[in-house]
């Protein structure tokens, strides 16, 4: 059998990693400032992680949803503290994609409507519902095309106090921060002003804060820069430092019945372990902290550079956007300096690095773009 071919690949095989280092199968070192799509949040092979996960699977590593699991309980108690969000309920599924599903449909269920407001650039996942709220149709299957998906301009309150008009709307789904789309902040108050539009209309509004949450944008969750208390808020990616592990926070208000969301392999004992373990170095380590700060640095080195690029971002979720196609700059960067790098588009280099990331970790990235922009190639 082979594998479906869905990915293009690196020709470098990954053997190790530890922090902000992964060596491949030669033995050549890179600097990770990608972190696998935003995932490696607390650093590769954590000690503590490493202990917490191995020795929950010692004891037990799977039970389905059937029985008590006092380590879900420990997660949301941990989760709530440390997000501001305690008063809140805690779903648990395996995925960000999965995350947004439940949040979609739980919403319908809520309202008793089927219309959902999203925006132009947003991803939200591959599945069914969350991929039609995806602005991607080349990922839109026939089956995933619906008129309950409404994709407006972001940051253009007046287009969405427009579609409220029809009062159809179940919910506004939203990212924290733009990821895929290329690192794209909401405007100041144009958050404020979606709550306000979906509340005074009935419907819910939820934050996916799949990639930009966790501790990645300086605070807990980006949308906390913006004075907003969402009806639902997505979370996946760092929450389990590569562990399959998704979560949906959920307003009081809303109440649950038995049925109503569900799931076989979601908060399960060693995605629970993965997950506590991740918050437990969080908090040790004041990574959140250590997120604001480097970045805030990161982003004032870049600013500083001598390049004709344009540098977007918080904390450390950084998007550098350049007038010509990124391709063989990151390739050189790989190549020569041995740094991964993310994309958005033809044009954006995104950095989604550990939130463990050090200053002189950040300063070899300047370094290195530096270097790379004296090519006469990138200095135009």
């Amino acid at each position: 059998m082979k594998l479906f071919d869905v990915y293009p690949l690196l020709d470098i095989t990954p053997e190790k990693a530890l922090g902000c280092q992964v060596w491949d199968t030669q033995g050549n070192s890179y600097l990770d400032l990608y972190g696998g799509h935003a995932v490696i949040s607390i650093g590769h092979c954590h000690p503590h992680y490493v202990e917490k996960v191995a020795g929950q699977l010692q004891k037990i590593g799977f039970y389905s949803n059937s029985v008590q699991n006092p380590l879900q309980h420990e997660l949301a108690e941990k989760l709530g503290r440390q997000s501001g969000y305690d008063s809140y309920q805690l779903f648990l599924c395996n995925s960000g994609a999965e995350a947004n599903e439940n949040a979609i449909k739980l919403a319908s269920f809520v309202t008793g409507r089927k219309k959902f407001i999203a925006f132009r650039k947003g991803f939200h996942g591959r599945t069914s519902a969350a991929v039609a709220l995806t602005d991607n149709p080349k990922i839109v299957a026939p089956v995933n095309q619906t008129s309950n998906a409404l994709i407006l301009p972001f940051n253009d309150l007046a287009a969405s106090e427009k579609a409220f008009e029809t009062e159809e709307i179940a919910a506004v789904l939203v990212e924290g921060i733009q990821g895929i789309g290329g690192i794209i902040l909401p405007d100041p108050e144009f958050f404020k002003g979606l709550q306000a539009l979906a509340h005074r209309h009935g419907a819910l509004f939820i934050l996916d804060e799949i990639q930009s949450g966790y501790g990645r944008s300086g605070k807990f969750f980006a949308h906390q820069y913006d004075g907003v208390t969402p009806d639902i808020i997505t979370t996946a990616k760092g929450m389990g430092n590569g562990f399959p592990v998704g979560g949906v926070l959920i307003h009081p208000d809303i109440h649950p019945w038995h049925g109503m969301l569900g799931t076989t392999f979601g908060g399960n004992h060693l995605a629970c372990a993965a997950a506590i373990a991740v918050l437990e170095v969080m908090e040790k380590e004041n990574l959140v902290e250590n997120a604001a700060r480097i970045g805030s640095w990161l982003i004032r080195q870049l600013n500083a550079l001598n390049g004709d690029f344009q540098v977007r971002g918080r904390g450390l979720m950084i998007g550098l956007e350049f007038p010509f196609p990124i391709k063989n700059l990151r390739e050189k960067l790989l190549r020569d300096f041995h740094i991964f790098t993310g994309f958005s588009g033809q044009n954006t280099v995104r950095l989604l690095p550990p939130l463990s990331l050090s200053e002189n970790d950040a300063a070899r990235f300047v370094s290195a773009l530096a270097s790379v922009l004296e090519n006469p190639e990138f200095s135009r």
